[in-house]
C-alpha cells in the first residue's frame, strides 16, 4: 500500500485507470450510434456489421491471457501505458479506413489496444488499496466506463452531423495518446509481483485457473451475462430500439443514453456504498446472484413490451453494474498473487461472449429473415435464446466451492 494521502491516491491512481476505462468504454459502444452510417457508407450486412464491430472484442479477448501475466510480472504502468498508443494507431486506422476488411482490422488493433483498461485498474487497486474497498474502487472505476457508454449515445449522435464518424476516431486518437503519456508520467513504479516463478510454471497456473471449480462456477455467467450486455450495448441494442419499438435514431440513441445513465447509477451506488456493504456481510458473489436475478426478470419485460420501456432500460442499466462483481468474486477465490491472471481469465469468458452474442445475433438475424421473419420478430427469438442461455449460467451462481490454490 502506498503512503500517501487519499487525495493523493485519486489523483496519481485512480484517475488515470478511471481514464482509461472511459476510453476504453467509449471505444467499445460507439459502433451502436455510427452503424447507420456505417451500413450506409459500406453496404454492410447484419452479419458484416456483427462481425466488424465484434473484432473488439475478439482480439480485447485473446490479449486477457497474455495480458494477466504481464500484469502479474511487470505491473499496471508499463503494460497499460504501452498498449494505449496501439489503441491510438488503431483509431487513426480507423479514421482512415475505406474498406470493410480495413475498418475490420483497425477495430481488432483498437480492442487490443485498451484491453488492458479495467484489469490494470483492477490489479492497481489490489495493490495500493485495502481489501474492503476493493468492491468501492472497483464500483467507481465502472462508473467512469459508464461515462465513457454515455459519451457514446446522445451526445456521439449529436457530435457526428458536425464532425462525422471519421473525425470522432480522429479525436478519440488524441485522447488515447495523451492518455498514455498520464499513464507512463503519473501512477507508481511498483510491479505486482517480483516473482521467479518461470514463464512455463505461470502458463500452467493459467491452465489450473481455466479447468478449476472455483474459476467455471462464474465463467458461464462471465460470457452471457456481462458477455451479453456489452454485445447489446455496444451495438444491437440501437436496432432493437429502432425495429421493436419502432424509434428513430436520435430517440433510440436517448434510450440508449437512459441505459448508460442507469449504470452510472449503479455503479456510483456500489462506489459509494460497497464499503458498506461489505462491512455488513453483502459480498460481490452476494451482489451478482441479486443483480443477475433482477437482469433477467428485467430482460423478459423488455421482451415482452410490458411495462415503460424507458424505465425498462434504465433499470437493465442499473443491474449490469453487478457485472464487474464478478471479477473480484471470481479472484477472492484464488491466492492474491494470481490477482491478473484470474481476472483477466475471467475478462476472457466475458469478451468471448461479447464476441459471440454480438457475431451471434447478426448470424441469427440473417438466418431468420430468410426465413421471411420481420426484422422485429427476428430480434425477439434472438433475444429469446440469450436469456435462455442466461438462465443456465445463472444456476452455478448457487453452488460453493472450496478457496482454489494454485
Amino acid at each position: 500500500m502506498l503512503n500517501q494521502s487519499r487525495t493523493s491516491h485519486w489523483l496519481i491512481i485512480f484517475l488515470p485507470f478511471a481514464l482509461g476505462y472511459y476510453l476504453s468504454y467509449l471505444l467499445r459502444t460507439v459502433n451502436a450510434v455510427i452503424s447507420p452510417d456505417l451500413t450506409s457508407d459500406l453496404g454492410l450486412s447484419a452479419s458484416d456489421l456483427g462481425l466488424l464491430t465484434s473484432t473488439y472484442f475478439l482480439t480485447f479477448g485473446l490479449a486477457q491471457i497474455p495480458l494477466g501475466i504481464a500484469l502479474d510480472r511487470f505491473g499496471p504502468k508499463r503494460v497499460l501505458g504501452s498498449l494505449l498508443l496501439l489503441a491510438a494507431i488503431g483509431s487513426i486506422a480507423f479514421a482512415l479506413g475505406e474498406t470493410r476488411e480495413h475498418l475490420t482490422l483497425a477495430r481488432g488493433l483498437i480492442g487490443l489496444g485498451v484491453s488492458a483498461c479495467l484489469m490494470a485498474g483492477l490489479k492497481g487497486f489490489a495493490l495500493w488499496y485495502p481489501p474492503e474497498r476493493q468492491s468501492s474502487m472497483t464500483g467507481f472505476i465502472m462508473a467512469a466506463g459508464a461515462l465513457g457508454a454515455l459519451t457514446a449515445s446522445t451526445p456521439m449522435e449529436a457530435m457526428l452531423p458536425i464532425l462525422g464518424w471519421r473525425g470522432v476516431f480522429w479525436l478519440i486518437a488524441g485522447l488515447s495518446f495523451a492518455l498514455s503519456l498520464l499513464v507512463f508520467s503519473t501512477l507508481p513504479n511498483e510491479a505486482a509481483n517480483n516473482t521467479k516463478e518461470s514463464l512455463t510454471d505461470t502458463l500452467r497456473s493459467v491452465g489450473k485457473i481455466f479447468i478449476s471449480p472455483a474459476f467455471l462456477r462464474f465463467a458461464g455467467s462471465a460470457t452471457f451475462f456481462t458477455g451479453g450486455f456489452m454485445a447489446l450495448q455496444s451495438l444491437w441494442a440501437i436496432p432493437w430500439l429502432m425495429n421493436v419499438n419502432e424509434l428513430s435514431l436520435s430517440h433510440a440513441a436517448q434510450y440508449l443514453l437512459t441505459l448508460n445513465v442507469g449504470m452510472l447509477v449503479g455503479q456510483l451506488s456500489i462506489g459509494f456504498f460497497g464499503k458498506q456493504l461489505y462491512q455488513r456481510g453483502v459480498t460481490p458473489l452476494g451482489l451478482i446472484q441479486l443483480g443477475y436475478g433482477l437482469m433477467l426478470v428485467i430482460q423478459l419485460l423488455i421482451l415482452t413490451q410490458i411495462g415503460p420501456a424507458l424505465a425498462l432500460w434504465f433499470l437493465l442499466g442499473v443491474t449490469s453494474s453487478v457485472n464487474a462483481q464478478t471479477y473480484v468474486a471470481t479472484a477472492n477465490q484464488f491466492p492474491k498473487s494470481a490477482f491478473g491472471r484470474v481476472s483477466t481469465a475471467i475478462n476472457l469468458m466475458a469478451f468471448a461472449g461479447a464476441f459471440v452474442v454480438q457475431w451471434g445475433l447478426g448470424i441469427a438475424l440473417d438466418i431468420l429473415a430468410a426465413n421471411q421473419l420481420t426484422t422485429s420478430h427476428a430480434l425477439k427469438v434472438a433475444f429469446l435464446g440469450l436469456i435462455i442461455i442466461q438462465l443456465l449460467c445463472y444456476l452455478p451462481l448457487f453452488f460453493k466451492n472450496k478457496r482454489q490454490a494454485l
